[in-house]
Order: C-alpha cells, then structure tokens, then sequence
C-alpha cells in the first residue's frame, strides 16, 4: 500500500519518558486516510469553497468524528486534536469545524453517504469485515432503534421528549456485530425531541440509508449477500415497515404488541407445547418457554409467511407484573418472516436471535441521566 506523506511511525514504550495523551487516536486518522474517506467526504464538499481550502473538509470531518471516538460529546470536542498539533499535525479549529458542518446541505448528504460506504467497503476488504461464515451462518442483522440526545439549550428543532427532558430523539441503525462491543454504525438521522418512537415513514428512511451504507457485494440481492435481517421492537411493528422490508429483500423480527386477542389464547395453548427459552450459549433459560402461535391468532394482515412467537417466563422476585401478564407470567411477543428449519433450534432459536436486539439498547444508551425534570418554558 503506498505510503501517506507526512505520516510517521509512532514508538510504543512503557518506560513512562515522553508520555502523549491521546496518542492513540491518530491511529484513528490515519485510517480514515487509508480507507479515502478524507478524500471521498472532500469532493462533495469542495465546490463550496471559493478556492482550495486551508482544512480540507474531509480532514475536518474525521477530525470531528475521531473526537467522538475519543469521547467528545459536542463541537469543542475537537480541541483535544487541537490542543496536540505536535502529535497530530494541522487541525482544524472550532470555529471552522462549524462552518465546515455548515456546508453540509441536504443535496450534499447522498455523496457524502456514498463517500462513507466506499470506506467502509475498502476496510471491509482489508480485513475488517464480520466474519460472514461463522457458527450461526446466518443473515446480516440491523437492529433499528431510537434515543434521546439531550440539549441544554433552544437548539434547532430540539423539543420536549417522553422522557420528560429536552432535546432530540434521533433514529438509529447499527449492524450488530457481537465482536465489536459498539457493533457497527450504519445510519442514523436527528429528530426533534417530541418525535414519535413508532414512526413507519422513520423506520423506512433508516433502514433504507441503512443499506446504502454497506458495501455493495453483501446488500440484498447481491450474488454474495448472505441475506439482511431487519430487528426492531416494537415501535418497527408497522405494516407499512413490514411491507418495505418485503419489497426490499430484507428479513424481519419486529416485537409486537400483546393485545387482547394474544392475553386470551395464552392460556388455551397446550402446556406441551411450549419449549423451554435458550440463552445464547445454547443452554436451557431457566423458568422461561416460548411456542409458536400463528395458528392461535388472526395476524393475515402482515405479509404472507409472517409468523407469530410468544414467550412466557416467571418475572424476577419484586417486579410488578401487568394487566398483560397472564397466571404469574411476563408474556412478549414478536413476529417474524423467517421460514421454518431456517434457524438452528427453530422457535428456541428465532426467540433468542430476537432478544440479541437488547445489545442495541447498550450501545445507544446516552449518558446522560433521564430522571425527570421540569420541562423548559
């Protein structure tokens, strides 16, 4: 691979002379400028400027998002790479990371999508891949889901939140990838703090960036794709998401309201029916069981093939349990469109497969703290 002007090795030592702090995240640039990300987020960007620019705006962008990985949690962040020119080179102040950030305009956003995917396929390519042929051999999982992004200000479109706080409630889309703790982030867009979290025209939009930002070769319909699943609680149980995922050639596990049709025939399943819940490893949940009840309830409204999982088990001593809970159980649900003998394990394996999406809520939790507070005048 041809070398980067400018860029030098960096010695490793424990002897506690010389000591950098944040040395660690030039790594970071340094792999933005092999995979041409600076240079894809740069051409989009570059008929703003009325010459060549003195921070090329793909630089500053990957400054910005290197400063997140470094634990920023707003703008000023990037000063921390400011700060240590003497590591890092030129960087970017604050100020004109702001008027960078400015020049990005919604007709601008499609390419610079596009800039981001063709890194991520050369990176892909280079060994950074998920491991497409492991035990489970399964499809691609994306999990969707939404978070609050607190503001401490009136900022554009920030509103109050179900939380009772202030700010954004942002939709997001991660590739679920259980050997990066942070799995991989795929797409996502900002909302006002008093969006709804379920949203079908939201849900779309996501899943659709979504794709766009995975190398071409894996997406649906691709000769080597080894299939996308689509995960989502319940707020993605729209028909309307359901059928997009058809039409698109995803998969999908969405979770699923418990109504009154579903309380009822909870009971009226034979108890040799229900087969013991599995954890991850394989091995038998204790006091949990899940049973197929497609046959048990109407749901013909969903696409064809769609199928109908519940699970029972007993709740952990001192949670309350509620009107939907039926004789001492937490009952959940989800519906999915995967084919039978698909998965290993069958129902025991789509229900754990649909629990995974808990990993989710992990990477995204903010945090911030969510306890109530008064709402801003």
């Amino acid at each position: 691979m041809k070398r980067i002007a400018g860029t030098g090795r960096m010695k490793v030592s424990a002897d506690g002379a010389g000591v950098v702090s944040h040395a660690g995240v030039g790594m970071l640039r340094e792999l933005a400028e092999r995979t041409g990300l600076v240079a894809g987020l740069l051409e989009p960007l570059l008929d703003s400027y009325k010459g060549l620019p003195v921070h090329a705006p793909g630089r500053v962008l990957t400054d910005l998002a290197v400063a997140v990985a470094d634990g920023a949690t707003n703008i000023s962040g990037i000063q921390t790479l400011t700060d240590r020119q003497d590591v890092f080179g030129p960087v970017a102040s604050m100020p004109t990371t702001w008027r960078v950030l400015d020049r990005v305009t919604e007709d601008r956003l499609p390419a610079l999508r596009q800039a981001c995917a063709a890194a991520r396929s050369r990176a892909w390519a280079a060994g950074a891949e998920p491991d497409l042929d492991g035990e489970d051999g399964g499809p691609l999982v994306i999990d969707v889901d939404a978070t609050i992004s607190l503001a401490h200000s009136e900022k554009e479109n920030a509103a109050a939140t179900w939380k009772r706080t202030f700010g954004f409630h942002p939709l997001l889309a991660f590739l679920d990838r259980p050997e990066v703790s942070g799995g991989e982030a795929l797409a996502g867009f900002l909302r006002p703090g008093n969006a709804g979290a379920s949203t079908a025209a939201d849900h779309i939009t996501v899943i659709d960036q979504a794709l766009e930002a995975l190398p071409a070769g894996v997406r649906p319909g691709a000769d080597a794709s080894p299939g996308v699943l689509v995960r989502s609680d319940s707020a993605g149980a729209w028909h309307a998401f359901a059928d997009h995922c058809r039409e698109i050639g995803v998969e999908f596990s969405f979770g699923y309201f418990i109504n009154q049709p579903i309380q009822k025939v909870v009971d009226k399943i034979p108890a040799e029916l229900w087969m013991p819940a599995i954890s991850t490893d394989g091995s038998i949940r204790d006091r949990a069981w899940v049973v197929e009840a497609t046959d048990y309830v109407d749901i013909s409204s969903w696409p064809v093939g769609t199928r109908l999982i519940l699970r029972k088990e007993r709740p952990h001593p001192g949670a309350q349990l509620s009107f939907t809970d039926a004789d001492g159980h937490r009952v959940t649900a989800f519906i999915t469109d995967t084919a039978p003998r698909v998965v290993d394990h069958q129902i025991q394996g789509l229900e754990r497969r649909h629990r995974q999406h808990a990993r989710v809520e992990d990477r995204i939790r903010p945090r911030q703290s969510h306890r109530p507070g008064p709402l801003p005048r």
